[in-house]
């Protein structure tokens, strides 16, 4: 049997109460799972990587031999979140990008926030992601933050919190749907039996939500996707995104700016552009408004995009939102701006920029978990607990040296999920990041998301960058 030996041991596990007692979410999945035998299960799992690799879905790391891809790792064992559960996630979701967009359009404009004292100056302007060129910009509908993909991690007690804010252009989406195409044609007879919300609409939320940017008297709007290249580590997403929409995936060599337009190079002439989703970072948009060095970008973009003749979605500077340093008031900006308890935690942070804090980091190395302000995918990341007294050292002298650069969380018991490992079904960590898009006058958050799995045994870090998969995660219907 092939749950029999599987122990949640001290952890929220998603699945099981305890040793032998599944939730009742869970029930009639881990029956039919038993009925399957661990052979057949892993048969259906070598049947779903024959299937991704045919799919071609991959990845690329950057620092293992850039350029080469990956598929994608996917454990067969999915994640359940109950209805009432999933609509609570929902509203805390709401709430928050509701607050975060508010803060965007504050603070590269009347910087209420700043002035009455919630946040100060210097955290803002010293964050990477602030950028001066997006000053007085008013985006299309007063909408920064489109499209957002936040982490959320469960703690211990099932409590769930917000890891992160991913703002710029969250990535993971594809896989998601990928997923479900898959476990829908190797487990079709539980779909049948469990009410599992659908998700392969993602795409048409999208487009609707582009479009929508598009000045109400253009009847069709002409939408491209702006990708860094093949190289990027999610070219796969890019391309699987515009196919899925029907739209024109783009390189910055095939745009210029041209009569006071955005214009897009074809066969028949140059055709106009009327919205980008721009999968490109900030600083490589427009070589003359912020990297000179840029080949990706197109120049002038930002003058036409400041003008009202183009949309960008993200908005340029959203990235001032992932610093994790601006991630620590993001609680005090949902009562600021909204008049609300948040409904949705935020991890406890020290800023090492406060001296009271810096020292308690400091002296703490061993217990938590200190990250760089600007980094993601797991880099510039020390887990306390699992590291060496020369990597404490090491981390220890960077904080000195740049303490704004710093923050550091306790170290979070991550929720497990059960996984097959090597043929037997072991627990694995793992975190959450649900898809939210922003139209304006509507928030929609897309049920489920990208469950990431540390496959690791014992680590929390969930990254594919750094070893991990993702798992399908299944929202039931209330």
């Amino acid at each position: 049997m092939p749950f029999e030996a599987y122990d949640p041991e001290d952890f929220y596990d998603e699945l099981f109460v305890a040793r032998g007692k599944p939730r009742s979410r869970s029930v009639t999945l881990i029956d039919h799972m038993t009925k399957l035998g661990i052979d057949r299960i892993e048969q259906q799992r070598q049947t779903a990587e024959i299937a991704f690799f045919e799919l071609g879905v991959t990845f690329n790391v950057y620092s293992d031999n850039q350029g080469v891809e990956k598929i994608f790792p996917f454990d067969i064992i999915p994640r359940i979140i109950d209805g009432d559960e999933w609509e609570r996630l929902e509203q805390g979701l709401k709430q928050r990008i509701k607050a975060l967009n508010f803060f965007l359009s504050d603070i590269y404009n009347d910087q209420k926030i700043i002035k009455d004292g919630k946040i100060p100056l210097d955290v803002i302007v010293t964050a990477s992601g602030f950028l001066k060129p997006c000053l007085g910009i008013k985006p299309a509908a007063g909408v920064w933050c489109h499209i957002t993909g936040s982490d959320l991690v469960r703690d211990r007690d099932g409590e769930w919190y917000v890891l992160e804010d991913n703002l710029r252009s969250p990535s993971g989406v594809s896989y998601v749907l990928e997923n479900r195409r898959v476990m829908k044609s190797t487990f079709p007879e539980i779909f049948q039996d469990m009410r599992v919300k659908p998700i392969d609409d993602y795409p048409g939320h999208l487009l609707e939500t582009l479009l929508n940017l598009a000045p109400s008297q253009i009847q069709e709007p002409t939408l491209v996707v702006l990708t860094p290249g093949i190289y990027n580590s999610a070219y796969y997403e890019h391309s699987f995104l515009a196919q899925q929409m029907g739209v024109e995936l783009v390189e910055g060599r095939d745009l210029v700016v041209a009569d006071g337009y955005l214009q897009m190079k074809t066969t028949r002439g140059l055709q106009r552009v009327d919205v980008v989703y721009r999968r490109i970072d900030d600083r490589f948009l427009d070589p003359l408004a912020f990297n000179p060095d840029s080949l990706l970008g197109v120049p002038g973009l930002m003058k036409v995009y400041q003008e009202g003749r183009v949309a960008l979605a993200n908005a340029p500077g959203t990235g001032v939102a992932d610093d994790k340093v601006v991630y620590a008031y993001v609680p005090e900006m949902i009562r600021y701006y909204l008049g609300e308890e948040p409904i949705l935690a935020s991890v406890p942070t020290y800023l090492c920029w406060r001296e009271s804090d810096r020292k308690y980091v400091l002296e703490n190395l061993d217990k938590l978990v200190v990250k760089s302000a600007d980094e993601a995918g797991g880099y510039g990341m020390l887990v306390g607990i699992k590291s060496t007294a020369a990597e404490r050292e090491e981390f220890a002298q960077k904080i000195i040296a740049n303490p704004r650069n710093f923050i550091a969380q306790p170290t979070l018991n991550l929720s497990r999920v059960p996984t097959l490992v090597d043929g037997k079904i072991e627990g694995r960590h793992v975190d959450l990041r649900p898809y939210i898009l922003h139209r304006g006058d509507e928030i929609y958050v897309h049920p489920g998301g990208l469950t990431r799995v540390a496959l690791k045994k014992g680590s929390l870090v969930v990254n594919s960058s750094q070893g991990g998969g993702s798992k399908d995660t299944w929202v039931l219907n209330k």
